[in-house]
């Protein structure tokens, strides 16, 4: 059985951060889960059987129409993925401005850098599941390490906490809607965790379920953990065999279905692990499906643009432009010139000749920076992230409870 661990906080800081009541010491309880290297759950034949269809569904996405061309592909399913699981932690961007960002990063704003990290963060777990080795502690900090990056965080990245720390309620414990491990039990529930990871005896899609809402009880990092439990996500599937050309962007599911996702968690820790389990199972096979559809709406899209730039030439600067658009919908000269491997001017001429064919729309970024936008591309990816609202009829929503000053973000 789980174990309250009982704790007095004394606080620290300027009296001003605190209530005359929290100014006190007091003592509250935190939580640490059981070991789950030897875990086996029971489940009903209800989730069993959502178990099997998510597994299905993932399988058939790596051979859905249009993976063919795999790299855009992989590439526009691991950037819905990484903005879904950063805005389920409160960092919301749209798929446009993140774009802008990536091609003018020195005006890119905090919330674009992170996103940008959260993408990094996912593509090192991907790596991380090709790998043929066992997985180890260090695999998981690593793609924490890359998470957080970034010059707000970098002190506190790849480095297991080693402070207490709580979701909700304040500058204090006391009113906290969760208090995960005292720092002292991390890291051994993370050498359980990793031991856990490691089997092959069970469902790829149970493993993950699991591993994500072990993570999330664990809370082993000062900031991140729901980002860093969401990579482990595909880290499994990958090294199950579940994912292993693209990603179900999974994330994107859980962040329209709010309400059930926290209460999935929440069940787990109240031993109930089938409920989560059940719900992470219909969350993957939605995924699955729905991009299956997205890559059929891209293959389409593309071949709408080649008929529309008159078909070019096969090597010529506005086909390999349009091939790469997927990935790059937002593209200046230069960008277009590394992608076209064509000179400054063929590229100019190449995106003035598709901008004249509506395949692209000139913009401004900044002040002044000229670039070119498949605003196409936009209006699909949003499209896509509407799409998943719809899980048992639930719609868009934040299920990450406030956070505090010592978790600011998950």
């Amino acid at each position: 059985m789980p174990e309250l661990v009982e704790r007095v906080w004394e606080p620290s800081g300027p009296s001003y951060l605190h209530s005359s009541r929290d100014a006190k010491p007091f003592r509250y309880e935190a939580y640490v889960p059981d070991p789950i290297a030897d875990f086996d759950p029971a489940l009903p034949a209800l989730t069993t059987g959502a178990v099997e269809s998510a597994a299905i569904a993932a399988r058939r996405l790596d051979e859905a129409r249009g993976i063919d061309d795999l790299e855009p592909i992989a590439a526009i399913l691991l950037r819905a993925e990484s903005v879904a699981s950063s805005r389920i932690e409160g960092l919301r961007l749209s798929h446009r401005r993140l774009e802008e960002a990536i091609v003018a990063p020195k005006v890119a704003r905090r919330t674009a850098i992170e996103i940008v990290q959260n993408i990094n963060a996912m593509s090192r777990a991907i790596e991380v599941g090709t790998q043929p080795a066992a997985l180890t502690v260090d695999d998981i900090l690593g793609v924490h390490r890359v998470l957080l990056d970034t010059k707000w965080d970098r002190e506190h990245a790849g480095k297991v906490r080693t402070e207490q720390n709580w979701i909700g309620g304040g500058n204090t414990p006391r009113r906290a809607d969760f208090i995960p491990p005292p720092e002292d039990r991390v890291e051994e529930l993370l050498v359980d965790l990793v031991a856990f990871c490691n089997r092959t005896d069970l469902s790829g899609i149970v493993q993950a379920a699991i591993a994500h809402a072990q993570v999330e009880t664990i809370h082993p990092f000062v900031d991140g953990n729901g980002r860093a439990g969401r990579c482990l996500v595909h880290i499994i599937l990958r090294r199950r065999g579940l994912s292993t050309r693209v990603v179900p962007p999974v994330s994107v599911v859980l962040a329209a279905n709010a309400t059930r996702y926290v209460a999935g968690l929440t069940a787990y820790r109240a031993q109930r692990a089938e409920e989560w389990i059940h719900a992470f199972a219909e969350a993957t096979e939605m995924a699955a499906e729905r991009a299956a559809d997205l890559a059929t709406s891209i293959s389409d899209i593309r071949q709408d643009w080649l008929d529309r730039a008159g078909q070019p030439r096969a090597k010529s600067a506005a086909r390999k432009i349009i091939e790469g658009l997927i990935q790059h919908p937002i593209l200046t000269v230069q960008s277009a010139e590394e992608i076209a491997k064509v000179s400054n001017e063929a590229a100019r001429l190449a995106l003035n000749r598709l901008g004249a064919a509506g395949v692209v729309r000139q913009i401004t970024l900044g002040r002044r920076n000229r670039a070119w936008a498949a605003e196409e591309v936009f209006d699909l990816l949003d499209e896509f992230d509407m799409s998943m609202g719809s899980l048992h009829g639930e719609g868009r929503g934040r299920p990450a409870p406030s956070r505090h000053r010592r978790d600011r973000r998950a």
